[in-house]
């Protein structure tokens, strides 16, 4: 509130609207809504710059209130457009990758140097790998883990595809339905990568849909994706709503996931030897 005063804006009230690894408040009387999250762990200049070049383009995204970013002790607290949603639920698939599509229009034409999306796979591989950082993480699942990230991020880097600036995670809960249509919040996560990668939080219908998609890329990287995801919920840090039963669902599924490819790969190179022999 007191950097809120700062900027002008009058702010008796801050109503938390969501809490997890970023806090999110509504101020009010002005209708302003702040971001606070640890700075060591922040991009909030990044994503304040991303969103605003963005906005400036006419790209569907939530507009910052202000360009300037607060360091607050061991915080960092940024300002932006409140956007009252009309619907908690997703838009139609339609409008879903209408705005994705603009979304990635307007990024191509972003000059701002950004992480690759290998950074984040890094990040994952090392939680990973440091029991004293997920210690209730066992042996197998650990491996399974390891395993499934060096794998997938090797494939989805050896694609060939195009790569370009992304939003990172554009999943539904990044996405608001607003009056206006559907606006793309949270550039935190701003990445470079192929569009497939983006496409990979995204609804399945969605990425059905978008055009040009490698699908064999998309499914790769659906489990790179669900590898990343499962392996920060097993951070003891992490403060996620539902992790701890999140990371025990999202942790089966992706030995679903790996066993299929396994079998789809097995049933491969059973057909290659019957075409050969």
């Amino acid at each position: 509130m007191s950097s809120a005063s700062r900027l002008g804006l009058t702010a008796h009230d801050a109503a938390v609207l969501h809490n997890s690894n970023t806090l999110t408040l509504r101020l009010r009387p002005c209708d302003v809504l702040a971001r606070v999250a640890p700075a060591a762990h922040q991009h909030a200049r990044l994503e304040v710059d991303v969103a605003q070049r963005l906005a400036e383009a006419g790209s569907p995204v939530a507009v910052p209130q202000s360009p300037e970013v607060f360091v607050r002790g061991d915080y960092v607290v940024s300002f932006w457009t409140y956007y009252e949603p009309v619907t908690t639920q997703p838009p139609p698939n339609a409008e879903y990758v209408g705005a994705l599509q603009r979304l990635h229009a307007a990024m191509r034409e972003v000059d701002q140097p950004v992480p690759h999306f290998t950074d984040r796979v890094l990040q994952a591989r090392m939680l990973v790998a440091d029991p004293a950082r997920t210690p209730e993480l066992a042996d197998p699942d650990r491996a399974l883990l390891a395993g499934t990230l060096d794998g997938m991020r090797q494939a989805v880097t050896e694609s060939g595809r195009p790569e370009q600036i992304l939003h990172g995670e554009p999943h539904p809960g990044n996405l608001l339905t607003t009056r206006t249509g559907p606006l793309f919040i949270d550039f935190e996560t701003c990445c470079r990568g192929p569009v497939e990668f983006d496409l990979a939080h995204a609804p399945d219908e969605v990425g059905k849909h978008y055009p040009g998609v490698d699908h064999q890329l998309l499914r790769a990287c659906r489990t790179l994706v669900l590898a990343m995801i499962t392996a920060w919920r097993w951070d003891r840090d992490d403060q996620f709503p539902d992790g701890r039963r999140l990371r025990v669902e999202w942790l089966s599924e992706l030995r679903k996931t790996t066993a299929r490819s396994e079998q789809d790969g097995r049933s491969a190179l059973r057909f290659r030897r019957q075409r050969l022999y």
